[in-house]
Parts: C-alpha cells; structure tokens; sequence
C-alpha cells in the first residue's frame, strides 16, 4: 500500500511561504483553528492545482510521543523523514505528498515547515537564512548574524517606510539569476511574523554592533564561512550538503556583500540607504 494514499479531510488549509504552498489536511477542526491562527498573513488557496506539497495530519493526543527526542533529519531513497518529540513527518518531493503526526502545538508545525522549506528549497538554489530583512524603496536588505547579532535590533529600528520580511528567518530564492527575499512566519524576539511579499535583494550585510555606523567589505573566503553558518541545515546528507554550499557560493557570486557594524539606533537605516545610493547594486 503507498503509505502516501489520500486521505479524505474534513478540513484543510495551505500555508504560503516564499511563493510555495504547501497543503494540509486533517479531520481534526482543532488543528484547523491553529493553523489560521498562527499563520494569518500566509494563507493561501486551498487547491491541489496551487500547491506545491500536500500533507495528510494526524494530530496525537499529549504524551503519544517521546518528548524529550531531539530534532532528526533523514533520506531514505527519494523519501524525507523527520522526527523529533513532539512530531513524525516523512514526505516525497516527487510526489508532492507527505504524512505528518503531531502533537496540537503551533511549535510542531513550525519546525516541520522549516525543515521542509530547507530541503524544497536546496534543489533550486534557495535556502532559509538566520537573517533579519525589509524592504525599503522596493529593494530587499538582509542583514544575517548568530544570536545577539542585532536581526532584532535593526528590525525595531527600521523606519515606517520600510516593510518587515523577518526579525529571524528570511527565505532566500533565485529566478532568473536574481535574488529575491521573502517574509516568513518565522519570528524571532519582535515576536511577530514578517510581511508575505518579496522584493529583490539589494545588499547583504553580515551584522555586529559597534560604537558607530561603519560598512566594510568582506573577502570571499570570510563570507562563504559566516554565510554557511547562518544558513538553516537539518542534517548531513551528502547530496543536500553539495546543493546548499552550490547556492551559497553562487549566491555570493550575485548579490553585495558586507560587513555592517552598527549603532542600535534608527541612524543605522539612514546610513544603509545612503551606502546603496552611493553604491549601486550592478544589474
């Protein structure tokens, strides 16, 4: 039996991030309610025709599963698995199909849309990045660092012209040779989603803060390292690790980059702006 045979579901609902749609569908209203409520700004159409994945939901009543497992990430012919406490997932890029069990919790879910979009993403040159990005003048900045970096930080400061993509978590795309970043769901310290629209990145800055504004470069060699470190990976399969160091490096190829050492104030934005307009992206 195809362990990915549908299901009918009383209930269903798409989750839309980075212009990807993924499915799910449960019998459980409980589960519905969640995912509205959780992802209000990235719901798409519920259509199969709209959807690049589709899941059938098995929501598990609390103690189920082992709760204290941590976070795995396998490949098992064409067929992703992923468990950690809380949650089971296994699905098929092919296909488009997958199964996830999980306890009610928003966090489940979240981890599993993560984990999914990284490895959707490795195949097309994109990849999920610990970066804070907005848009301001129709052009993306991102701005990636580890913990305490200052993502937050440089989000609060942002002006009301600019439209926030993440405090956290920005998914990066490529089309056409060009770069794009995309609002997540994905919150950080702010504690709210980022908007679900995309703009072309026009700098990349990798963060640290300072005693004064000061923008630097960044040899290759530096910037493969920090980017690679910054960018979301789940497990060491051989084939997803050659596609996600393809995509930085090709990255770097195309887009700006960096250093950016900051005060934590709005200065910052002013300071970024008039570094874009007296160094202009090459198109």
């Amino acid at each position: 039996m195809n362990p990915f045979t549908h299901a009918t579901a009383t209930n269903s609902v798409a989750i839309e991030i980075g212009g990807t749609a993924i499915l799910l569908e449960s019998d459980d209203p409980g589960f519905h309610a969640m995912v509205k409520a959780k992802y209000p700004g990235f719901l798409a159409a519920e259509s199969h025709d709209s959807c690049s994945l589709r899941f059938d939901v098995e929501v598990l009543g609390e103690g189920e599963l082992t709760e204290d497992e941590d976070v795995h990430v396998w490949r098992e012919f064409d067929r992703w698995y992923a468990r950690r406490g809380d949650f089971r997932a296994e699905f098929d890029l092919q296909s488009g199909t997958g199964r996830i069990r999980q306890e009610l919790n928003p966090f489940a879910l979240n981890s599993i849309l993560r984990i999914v979009h990284t490895i959707y993403l490795a195949s097309r040159g994109g990849f999920l990045l610990h970066a804070a990005s907005a848009i301001r003048n129709g052009s993306a900045f991102v701005f990636s660092g580890v913990s305490g970096a200052g993502k937050t930080t440089i989000s609060r400061c942002a002006p009301d012209d600019a439209v926030l993509l993440s405090d956290e978590i920005s998914y990066m795309t490529k089309n056409s040779g060009q770069y794009g970043a995309w609002g997540t769901p994905f919150a950080g310290e702010l504690g709210q989603p980022g908007s679900n629209c995309t703009a072309p990145v026009a700098k990349f800055f990798f963060l640290e803060k300072g005693p004064q504004n000061h923008i630097e470069d960044v040899s290759r060699a530096e910037a493969t390292r920090m980017l690679l470190r910054n960018i979301l990976f789940f497990c060491d399969d051989e084939r997803l690790v050659r596609q996600v160091f393809d995509s930085a490096y090709d990255f770097l190829e195309h887009v700006p980059v960096y250093r950016l050492m900051f005060v934590p104030d709005t200065t910052v934005w002013n300071f970024v702006e008039e570094f874009d307009i007296a160094c202009p992206t090459n198109t």
